[in-house]
């Protein structure tokens, strides 16, 4: 096998031209005829026993060309490529110059290469990172979402229901005076203000006494699913079987002792601030590190080959696909749901593709320049690490030379950003609080604005007494 390497007209592309050996391309057409005699059928012939010569002679011998190169070339053109130490980051553009029985294989391959990264200041660079600060608001939330999920429903009979209520009802709708597909259920349970039902529906509800029967009005949207119901005025008989509200837990050590392992509500809230702060530092290290990467990445010059950006695209495409897959969708039922088809999700994606792709491009950069290393020992330490956290065993993971070398890359990529961040001027500033709805800051808030305005008023008050004085 011999391979001819030469550039083309575009940037970090080149052009490889494969010349294999006669023999080796009719072996290989040898091999393809074993793995598919089962399937050839001739007369005269019992099937799976017609000799190779045979077929060549009925079907000709283009029939095994295809499967034939597609059995040989992967892993002549993969050794190739690294015998030659090209950095290859596209799929090859494959033309087939010559593929014939009793002559050489010849076919070339267009490929993208690694670019060039011209390098811009990464060391001594400004930057600021954000302070999180843990508030009482902040205590407060957490201990209100913990007694929001350690809640129980109780049923109410002294009052109609209101919002945030649960009902229990059953309902029967029709269109012109007669019942729709999907348009009843009996004790159906419905949160008021959810937003589930058609606009209007559950506002109506809202008032509604238990074993209440009324008829209510509403209309579908003009955008409804259903093109028979879409636009159409509707009656929905309801009737109420059960009102039921949410009773929270009171927040005290009680509560400290039946939610954690502390036995004070003050252990609780130390134990909420300590992994707020935990995270926060965490949030703050993470913010730092994109700040710090895209500074550098803004001052460096970089012509990214559009395979890089396809292939990141693509990944993230699987990402997202394997994601929904949890949620029990596919990415195709998700993108109807939002009515996008694949080319514009994917258009969406090409902004962030290539930022992300600089940004590697950037820290591997960096990495080099800084002579930046990995050790055997930080490998293995993330391998046993990935071995706890999935049940598998370390050996088993040490035999994926794939995964070895994309976690060397990640240790790389956080060596870089520490790197940069580490030799940087950094300013730490306190970043603005969030606001909350449980009363805390507004508070104060409002505190200080009635002051000013109590000031003023004094202030008038003892310009009119002077006034009078003179």
């Amino acid at each position: 096998m011999s391979i001819k390497v030469e550039k083309t007209d575009n940037k970090n592309e080149l052009k490889l031209e494969f010349t294999i050996e006669a023999k080796v391309f009719e072996e290989g057409m040898k091999t393809v005829y074993k793995k598919n005699a089962k399937y050839f059928s001739i007369p005269g012939f019992r099937k799976g026993k017609v000799p190779m010569n045979m077929v060549e002679k009925f079907y000709g011998s283009e029939v095994f060309y295809e499967d034939t190169f597609n059995e040989i070339v992967p892993e002549i053109y993969d050794k190739a490529i690294k015998e030659e130490k090209l950095d290859i980051v596209s799929h090859p553009e494959i033309d087939v110059v010559q593929m014939e029985k009793g002559k050489d294989l010849i076919f070339t391959a267009v490929v993208q290469t690694k670019p060039e990264v011209k390098l811009g200041k990464y060391k001594g660079i400004s930057l600021e990172k954000n302070k999180y600060e843990v508030t009482d608001c902040d205590i407060e939330h957490e201990l209100e979402h913990m007694a929001d999920r350690n809640s129980r429903m109780i049923t109410v009979t002294d009052r109609p229901a209101k919002l945030e209520d649960t009902v229990v009802i059953d309902f029967c709708g029709s269109v012109d005076g007669k019942e729709f597909e999907g348009g009843k259920a009996e004790n159906h349970e419905l949160k008021l203000g959810s937003n589930t039902f058609i606009p209007g529906f559950e506002d109506q509800v809202v008032g509604m006494k238990t074993e209440e029967e009324k008829d209510i009005n509403v209309k579908f949207p003009e955008e409804y699913f259903s093109k028979e119901l879409a636009g159409k005025d509707a009656v929905f008989k309801v009737k109420v079987h059960e009102i039921k509200e949410k009773e929270l837990p009171k927040i005290d050590d009680d509560f400290a002792k039946d939610v954690s392992e502390f036995d004070t509500l003050k252990e609780l809230k130390a134990d909420i601030k300590a992994k707020k702060e935990e995270a926060n530092a965490q949030r703050s290290k993470n913010e730092l590190q994109e700040v710090a990467v895209k500074a550098v990445a803004e001052a460096t010059s970089i012509d990214i080959p559009s395979g890089m950006i396809e292939a990141e695209i693509d990944s993230m495409v699987q990402d997202m696909d394997q994601r929904l897959a949890y949620q029990g969708l596919g990415l195709e039922q998700y993108l109807k749901m939002v009515g996008k088809s694949m080319e514009d999700y994917k258009k969406d994606c090409e902004e962030p593709a290539q930022e992300a792709v600089k940004m590697r491009l950037v820290l591997e950069a960096v990495a080099k320049d800084a002579k930046i290393q990995v050790t055997d020992k930080e490998i293995e330490e993330k391998m046993k690490e990935l071995a706890a956290a999935y049940g598998r065993k370390e050996e088993e993971l040490m035999k994926n030379e794939e995964l070895k070398k994309n976690i060397e890359i990640s240790i790389q990529s956080e060596k870089a950003m520490d790197y940069i961040i580490d030799h940087a001027k950094v300013k730490e500033v306190v970043a603005k609080a969030e606001e909350c709805n449980c009363g805390h800051h507004h508070k104060e808030k409002k505190e200080k604005k009635t002051t000013k305005k109590t000031t003023k008023k004094e202030d008038k008050t003892k310009e009119e007494k002077t006034t009078q004085k003179k």
